[in-house]
């Protein structure tokens, strides 16, 4: 993989316009209407400039404008770039769920991965996708996390859900529930943990992280009585993580945890498994969270939400959670090489 891309004064950030009959342009290009983003990075859409114009004219938005090229070479870094990964003219059905939509999201993704391995790109922010309609012969993934991972050359990588209010990391991430206690081991716990602190660290710019760890079971084990994964596996591996003098602490239950809100006490919460971490997050900051890849080389970044095509097309997605995820890749390029730019973040997370 290729150096990131280095403008003198500000990032490129690849972005991906996921399923074409969901909320993904539509967030797109409302993210993108204030000028002043393009202060801070250089935003360049993967897909098609077709697309961007029937949404443009299905969603009355005439003050949304872009450079077309199909090189990235071409692109322009005082304006919003579009890349044409197809030349095609296709059939666009807000909200309807069908393998068009799968086919051209792979297209898209596809094109940005490359230009992000290539050096060319510092950072990808992910339009949604349909898990279920993208799979095909070239992806056999449960989602973009693995598939980015892979393509990474990383073996595991960390799923981060973060907002200005907290940030909630999952040890397993998209697996049936059936499968979690297997999955739990001390090996996989402490290379999550690992992952969220040189995060909070590196990406972040948090120096001493304190990070609360979840039980499994309900009221964390009771001791054993309700479930024995905490005494053998989760509380050993916040004991060797606090013997290498990281503030890790617990296992907490999480329905005390988040509802008497102790979780505003810390940098970071790995939970043990999706819906343990996501629902809390969603309740609490919902509209305006960011899906965060750690422990990746590269910088990725994608809403907190899904394709939504129940309100594709009609003008009700909130562009909230896609423009703070543009924010955050920027914020996260910035505090690894803060040198290589100018001073001054958009956000602080």
């Amino acid at each position: 993989m290729g150096k990131p891309a280095v403008k003198k004064d500000k990032p490129i950030i690849g972005i991906t316009l996921g399923d074409i009959n969901g909320i993904g342009p539509e967030v797109i290009i409302k993210s993108l209407l204030n000028s002043k983003i393009l202060e801070y990075f250089t935003p360049v859409i993967y897909g098609s400039g077709k697309v961007l114009s029937f949404y443009r004219k299905k969603l009355a938005i005439d003050n949304f404008n872009y450079q077309q090229s199909n090189s990235i070479e071409k692109i322009v870094s005082t304006k919003t770039n579009v890349i044409n990964v197809w030349d095609e003219t296709i059939e666009i059905t807000p909200g309807e769920a069908n393998k068009a939509g799968g086919e051209y999201a792979l297209k898209s993704l596809q094109a940005a991965v490359r230009d992000l391995k290539d050096g060319r790109l510092n950072a990808i922010t992910t339009g949604p996708l349909s898990k279920e309609l993208i799979q095909s012969d070239q992806f056999k993934f449960p989602g973009h996390t693995e598939y980015l991972t892979e393509e990474a050359g990383q073996k595991d990588s960390l799923m981060f859900l973060v907002s200005e209010r907290l940030r909630v990391g999952v040890a397993t991430g998209h697996i049936p529930l059936r499968e979690v206690s297997k999955k739990i081991t001390k090996d996989l716990l402490e290379s999550k943990l690992s992952k969220m602190i040189r995060s909070l660290q590196k990406d972040f710019a948090v120096k001493k992280p304190k990070i609360a760890v979840m039980g499994l079971n309900p009221h964390a084990g009771e001791n054993g009585l309700l479930g024995d994964e905490e005494e053998k596996v989760i509380l050993p591996t916040i004991r060797k993580m606090q013997d290498e003098h990281h503030i890790v602490i617990g296992p907490f239950p999480s329905d005390g945890f988040f509802g008497r809100g102790t979780f505003k006490q810390y940098d970071g919460i790995l939970a043990m498994y999706h819906d343990q971490g996501l629902i809390p997050f969603k309740s609490i900051a919902f509209d305006e969270g960011v899906n965060f890849t750690a422990g990746l080389p590269f910088v990725r970044t994608s809403p907190d939400h899904g394709t939504a095509f129940g309100i594709a097309g009609k003008n009700q997605a909130s562009e909230t959670s896609f423009r703070n995820a543009l924010y955050l890749a920027n914020d996260v390029v910035r505090n690894r090489d803060k040198s290589q730019f100018k001073d001054g973040e958009l956000k602080n997370w």
